[in-house]
């Protein structure tokens, strides 16, 4: 009995080793299948790139790409970009779109930044003017100007002229610090206006004083202010006397109607085929 036991179990050994070894040599001796994936040549960023950069030849680099997955409007040779600008940044690796470079006449830096209809009005700022250079490229800010219509100091008034206005660059900056987004110290300060703006900013900034005031980016409101005066500001301003009250005319009594006469009482006679009424005296 255990003779066969052993011989059972050995045979099944046997075979389980035998099977395990031929599907071994089966797997490493069988030919092995590629698949081959179309791919397609397109331009990326070799760097991050900021706003305005004029394109060179070591900013960027060609990569293999599947062609099924390409982004529309892909270039496919640096030589058909280079010297263009970007008018938004790039990250590394990032493929290069028409979307985001300028027209080739437009050339690179700030102006093809600035949108069709608008213009870049450029104003002197300092640590206070400049909110202690938290007036970064992207921020929006309201332009609080001073100024008097008149020689007199009396009539000098602070109100604010323009609200909501992105900064597009800080001195020869157009693109904010990524990293820190620390306070940067400049002198110049250029602003995105329409030309109706552009006349009232330069207008505030040569007749009077300008102070910028930044804004919350989530905040797109622009409430009408009325301007302050100095008299206004340090109270000195007598409340308007309050206006007369008006007298209410007097009633006119009006006279009571006459009593309707009392008719007399009366009596009725019946006189055969005769009625008559007499009065009773």
């Amino acid at each position: 009995m255990k003779n066969r036991l052993f011989a059972v179990v050995a045979l099944a050994l046997t075979a389980g080793g035998g099977l395990a070894y031929a599907t071994y040599n089966y797997m490493q001796n069988a030919p092995v299948r590629t698949v081959s994936v179309p791919m397609q040549p397109v331009v990326i960023a070799a760097a991050d790139l900021q706003l305005g950069t004029e394109l060179k030849a070591d900013d960027l680099k060609v990569v293999q790409w599947p062609a099924a997955d390409v982004p529309a409007g892909v270039f496919g040779s640096p030589k058909e970009i280079v010297g263009r600008g970007l008018i938004v940044p790039v990250v590394k690796s990032e493929p290069i779109l028409p979307s985001k470079l300028a027209s080739k006449e437009a050339g690179a830096g700030l102006p093809p930044v600035i949108p069709p209809g608008m213009r870049a009005v450029s104003v002197r700022v300092n640590e206070v003017i400049g909110v202690a250079g938290y007036v970064l490229p992207g921020t929006h800010v309201d332009v609080v100007a001073t100024a008097t219509p008149t020689q007199s100091q009396a009539d000098v008034t602070s109100k604010v002229v323009l609200s909501n206005v992105q900064v597009l660059a800080a001195g020869t900056r157009i693109e904010q610090n990524r990293e820190d987004g620390k306070p940067l110290q400049v002198t110049v300060v250029t602003l995105l206006v329409s030309p109706e703006e552009a006349e009232r900013l330069t207008l505030a900034s040569t007749e009077g004083k300008i102070q910028l005031a930044l804004r919350n980016p989530l905040d797109a409101g622009a409430p009408a202010t009325p301007g302050i005066r100095p008299a206004a500001l340090l109270g000195a301003v007598a409340a308007p006397p309050p206006a007369p009250a008006r007298r209410a005319a007097p009633a006119v009594k009006k006279s009571a109607p006459p009593p309707e006469p009392v008719a007399p009482p009366t009596v009725e006679v019946i006189r055969g085929e005769k009625r008559a009424r007499e009065v009773i005296r």
